[in-house]
């Protein structure tokens, strides 16, 4: 009996509720379910988003950033301590206690620095190999270095063998594992930013829909009651319309602030880090010039396109979007960059005409004159500009975040509103059918 009148009842029941759907009260009562749908569709995916963005802003932006300062702290001290040691090997016999502590300081500071990178990445990524070459390999560099240095103390020659070894592990092999390293971080940054910075499409197309249908739902009350406003609808359509604002307004403002982070903060700080490299590259290679004791010809031209990296097209002139602090440390920077390739001219011309040791002196002596003081007050510019970008970074990063600061309950607050509002307007106008 009930296979076959199952059938049949089905088919009583969709001409009931066709009949419903006929009538006022049936179509109010399917707009009610409509809206509240479309509000919690609409309140779920703008309050989500909202958070996904903030948790992007805070978490991956602020930590990729983080981990690409420490990349180029990583960086600066490898290269620094390579030119440290090299300087320190021209002395002879017992090194300045200045250049040793100097030197101690970088691998000091570049192990505090692997430390950090390696504790902050997610794992699984690219620059994973990077970090575990960097720390196998350091060690070895740090043990030559130290070979050369006894080797230098003793006056015995093979001293400059071991401290070239060590020289060529670290360009042949540390600094392009730090490089490749440096290329995932600000990759994972530049993704970190764009999804932080992506405009909320579908939480705004639900909510321009949820408006369009409260409109169509008060334009059909109107026409059955003859009363123009409904102040539960209107009150809904009020919360909708400032709900679409704020969301569209804080992804506007929080992706503008982070496009300002990347124009104004980490790309300028990447082009300072770099030319800030080339300059300490630059200085390895004036002291292993002079080490190589008339067979440094292949030192000498690495030390003219390092030199080259800071004061060409590609260095201090086309760092971008400087703003008048950047723009007066880069024109002190390139002011201390000439002063420096005039100096080692003179420094070469002392080399080649057989005074070795007035040569040394020119490089590695205390007086402002000497290539050393000169490339300090160099990275010192540098330095300065660098944390001054850094800054402007941090200081945009916030103002993403401050955009978007309460959206996400600003959101699921308006969209309680908008079903609140539709609920009991629509409510109204049903009582009046009973």
């Amino acid at each position: 009996m009930t296979l076959v009148r199952g059938p049949a009842a089905v088919t009583t029941r969709l001409p009931g509720v066709q009949r419903r759907l006929r009538r006022t009260p049936g179509r109010l009562a399917l707009a009610t379910a409509v809206l509240i749908v479309l509000g919690i569709a609409t309140g779920v995916a703008g309050a989500v988003g909202v958070r996904q963005r903030i948790d992007l802003v805070h978490g991956a932006t602020a930590r990729s950033g983080d981990l690409t300062v420490a990349v180029q702290r990583l960086y600066r001290a490898l290269s620094d301590a390579d030119a440290t040691a090299a300087s320190a090997f021209l002395t002879g016999g017992v090194e300045p206690a200045a250049l040793r502590e100097r030197y101690q300081s970088d691998i000091a500071d570049a192990a505090a620095a692997l430390a950090v990178v390696s504790a902050g990445r997610a794992g699984g990524g690219r620059g994973d190999a990077a970090v575990a070459q960097i720390t196998t390999e350091l060690p070895v560099y740090t043990g030559l270095v130290e070979t050369a240095r006894v080797y230098n103390r003793q006056g015995v020659p093979i001293g400059g063998a071991y401290l070239r070894e060590a020289s060529g592990l670290m360009r042949e092999r540390l600094l392009p594992a730090v490089q490749e390293l440096y290329e995932a971080t600000s990759g994972e940054l530049d993704d970190a930013r764009d999804r932080a910075a992506a405009f909320p499409w579908f939480a705004m197309l639900l909510g321009l829909l949820t408006i369009a249908a409260l409109v169509a739902v008060q334009r059909y009350l109107a026409r059955r009651t003859n009363r123009v406003f409904n102040i539960g609808l209107v009150a809904s359509t009020a919360a909708a319309a400032v709900l679409v604002l704020w969301l569209g307004a804080s992804a506007v403002l929080a992706a503008g602030r982070l496009d300002a982070s990347r124009e104004q903060g980490s790309k300028p700080v990447a082009q300072l880090a770099g030319v800030r490299i080339a300059a300490l590259q630059a200085r390895a290679d004036e002291a292993h010039t002079l080490i190589a004791r008339g067979n440094g010809a292949r030192f000498e031209e690495d030390y003219g396109r390092a030199m080259a990296s800071v004061t060409g097209r590609g260095g201090l002139a086309a760092v971008s979007d400087a703003d008048r602090t950047t723009e007066g440390a880069t024109q002190a920077a390139a002011g201390a960059a000439r002063k420096w390739l005039a100096a080692h001219e003179s420094l070469r011309t002392l080399d080649d005409g057989g005074q070795y040791a007035q040569a040394v002196a020119a490089a590695v002596g205390t007086g402002p004159e000497s290539t050393a003081s000169i490339s300090n007050q160099l990275d010192e510019h540098l330095a300065a500009a660098i944390e001054h970008n850094r800054q402007r970074f941090d200081r945009d990063v916030d103002r993403a975040a401050a955009a978007l600061a309460g959206a996400d309950i600003g959101v699921a607050a308006l969209a309680t509103l908008l079903i609140v509002g539709a609920a009991l307007g629509i409510q109204r106008r049903l009582a009046e059918y009973r």
